[in-house]
């Protein structure tokens, strides 16, 4: 993929990797398209772009509100913008044990980090298509790889991510469609702060993990350069990321270690 003079669509760009990521491509893009439920943190990185010399579009979405992101989808594409690149971030995180969460958190987690996803890239991938290709980058995480403690519905919900759209790329290879799977470790990021608990209350605390994380703005390095090489799957962090390997390669070591997990 070469960045210049394209145009991306980036959801979660109010904070954290989306908006590290859209700051970052601004240096070389012709527009990018904003996404996020927080219009304030939205203008401020909307503000961060233009400084760049991009070109930049705000559209509030909310991602558990299927109809909604179809109007603002159809709204961008009804006034003839073609999205070269979709990269969606927008998420939400559990911090809960699965005896003490409700089903309905189970699916308001599911609706937002699943059938939010899927709903935006089933309207934008046939566009891209159409004009010839596209990419498609989606940030999963590490326990998009295995199940966790305190995550249920949340490795649940990236585990669908990861079924979806690597048959979604099976598919549309023939297409020019590119899918690139992005798998997080610790980021320094609000995403425990904002995490529902087994109340559907936010956590409120910043995971001491994330805290030691690298920063949004690395992440954001490490994901270029793995998307301009249209790298299936893309890891992103510090040695946390051994857990992968030592899951695959070590499977009785991992399950140790994630019993030992503790209360976060």
């Amino acid at each position: 993929m070469d960045f210049t003079g394209k145009t991306f669509w980036i959801t979660g760009a109010s904070s954290g990797m989306g908006k590290a990521l859209s700051i970052s491509l601004s240096k070389v893009a012709r527009l990018i398209i904003i996404s996020d439920r927080d219009k304030e943190g939205l203008q401020t990185t909307a503000a961060e772009i233009s400084r760049n010399g991009c070109e930049v579009r705000v559209e509030v979405l909310d991602m558990a509100e299927a109809d909604s992101i179809r109007r603002v989808a159809d709204s961008v594409f009804s006034e003839g913008i073609s999205v070269d690149g979709l990269y969606q971030f927008a998420g939400i995180s559990q911090r809960s044990l699965v005896l003490d969460t409700p089903v309905e958190i189970d699916r308001r987690i599911m609706e937002i980090n699943f059938f939010g996803v899927v709903t935006l890239a089933k309207v934008v991938l046939p566009h891209m298509v159409s004009r010839g290709g596209g990419q498609l980058a989606i940030a999963s995480s590490m326990v998009g790889k295995f199940g966790f403690p305190y995550r249920s519905a949340y490795a649940a919900s990236k585990h669908a991510l990861q079924g979806f759209f690597e048959s979604l790329r099976a598919e549309n290879s023939k297409h020019n469609i590119s899918v690139s799977i992005l798998i997080p470790g610790r980021i320094n990021t609000n995403i425990s702060k904002y995490a529902l608990t087994s109340q559907g209350t936010e956590y409120g605390k910043m995971d001491p993990g994330q805290a030691n994380g690298i920063s949004s703005a690395k992440a954001a390095r490490q994901i270029l350069h793995g998307l301009k090489r249209e790298k299936k799957e893309i890891l992103v962090g510090g040695s946390e990321l051994l857990m992968v390997q030592i899951r695959r390669f070590f499977p009785s070591l991992f399950y140790l270690l994630a019993r030992k997990i503790k209360p976060v």
